[in-house]
């Protein structure tokens, strides 16, 4: 990409840019140059830029009133609740926010598998994305566990004792976790701790995310590379930026109709009972947002092996731009592959279904066909595919699928 120069026009700018070039930087977020047929599935990157920070900023606010202690914390939410001024809204936003990044995140990923952006040159984003999305499930898992519910007790039993299937070193890190013998109070100081310490880590791997895609560029939705950067791209602002505001917009619109109208209707009801260590509910469940993987975990009866399935599902994505091998990028051209990106979509959607379902009888059975299914997609299908399929033309510019048969000859001229 070019580089993009910027002096200030004052005195005072031009000191302070010498020593901090800050303005030059917002210069170049805003001369970016972009590809001009970027669609409204690009706009996820503003939107989840947002549920970050909005997290974050609502966390730290509800962190000043939470009381991390196993006799006093499910009291605080009410607390909260109740006597905090709009202390209601807080804790609706991040509740009800959290569902809403993941709900983004999502869109963003498959997005990404769609059109192709996984692939050289741009491996680098696509890691730090995996790494920042292991972190988000990581993150919203503690914090499923802070109102020390009926679910967040159980959940917090049932994930940590996971841990003690890994040879050697499971009972020390399971110890570590528990801060004893078994889920109390330690265990939620320590998830408290960690809940509040690691989105500023994944805000430091965004940082990075969006260094990197700074470097080859936006892909777009052909998937080809801009040979004549004036004629294919548009300054980020005031176009991209437009774009990505209007669409925030109708994102907020959906966020806050689960807010105001249906604020509980994404969390589960036992979890407004105060936990109680001598009564396990009837079915433990987390968040809807981890229940593919959750399903992932319970398809093996061993232990050991619904562990390393599940460690394998998330590290598996770290290899995939490494096992699809086609050098065409997007699925639009792509025939074949695009069948089997619908197929891998509907597996995720049955996966999570079956995640919410008792591990027995049937819903057992499609757990693991979709388990098996899912592991078949990256490890066998997408190279097979990437080897035997037999790609669409693809067009001379990025502008080519929408002009004219006027448009294109003066193109060519």
């Amino acid at each position: 990409m070019s580089d993009h120069t910027y002096t200030p026009s004052s005195k005072f700018g031009k000191w302070f840019n010498d020593r901090l070039p800050l303005l030059s930087l917002s210069a170049h977020f805003r001369e970016y140059p972009t590809p001009k047929n970027l669609n409204y599935w690009w706009t996820f990157g503003a939107i989840l830029t947002f549920c970050l920070v909005a997290q974050i900023a609502t966390g730290i606010v509800l962190a000043m009133h939470y009381v991390a202690h196993a006799d006093l914390a499910f009291d605080s939410i009410e607390h909260i609740m109740r006597d905090v001024n709009y202390g209601w809204l807080l804790r609706y936003l991040h509740s009800n926010g959290s569902s809403m990044f993941f709900l983004a995140v999502y869109v963003h990923i498959f997005r990404s598998l769609f059109y192709g952006s996984h692939k050289s040159p741009r491996e680098i984003i696509w890691i730090l994305g995996v790494l920042i999305y292991i972190l988000m499930m990581a993150t919203a898992f503690m914090g499923y566990v802070l109102p020390w519910g009926q679910m967040s007790f159980w959940a917090a039993t049932v994930i940590t004792n996971l841990f003690t299937a890994i040879p050697l070193i499971g009972e020390s890190i399971t110890t570590w976790f528990w801060g004893g013998y078994a889920v109390d109070n330690p265990t939620l100081n320590r998830f408290y701790s960690l809940h509040y310490l690691v989105p500023f880590l994944i805000l430091g791997l965004v940082i990075l995310h969006i260094w990197a895609l700074h470097v080859p560029g936006n892909n777009n939705p052909t998937g080809i590379e801009i040979k004549q950067p004036s004629k294919g791209t548009i300054p980020f602002h005031p176009h991209i930026t437009i774009k990505d505001l209007f669409a925030l917009l109708v994102f907020l619109i959906i966020f806050l109709g689960f807010v105001f109208f249906s604020p509980d209707v994404l969390g589960h009801p036992d979890n407004y009972i105060p936990a109680n260590p001598m009564v396990t509910p009837y079915h433990i469940v987390p968040e809807w947002y981890l229940l593919p993987f959750y399903a992932i975990l319970r398809s093996v009866p061993d232990k050991l092996g619904g562990v390393v399935l599940l460690f394998a599902s998330l590290l598996i994505l770290l290899a995939l731009p490494w096992l699809d091998r086609s050098k065409v990028r997007s699925a639009v051209f792509r025939p074949i592959y695009k069948q089997f990106f619908w197929l891998f979509v509907i597996d995720i959607l049955v996966l999570g279904y079956m995640g919410a379902m008792p591990a027995e009888g049937t819903y057992l059975l499609i757990a693991r066909i979709g388990t098996a299914y899912y592991f078949l997609h990256f490890l066998i299908i997408l190279p097979f595919v990437s080897l035997v399929e037999k790609t669409d033309p693809l067009p001379a510019s990025i502008s080519e699928p929408v002009l004219t048969e006027k448009d294109k000859s003066d193109v060519s001229e």
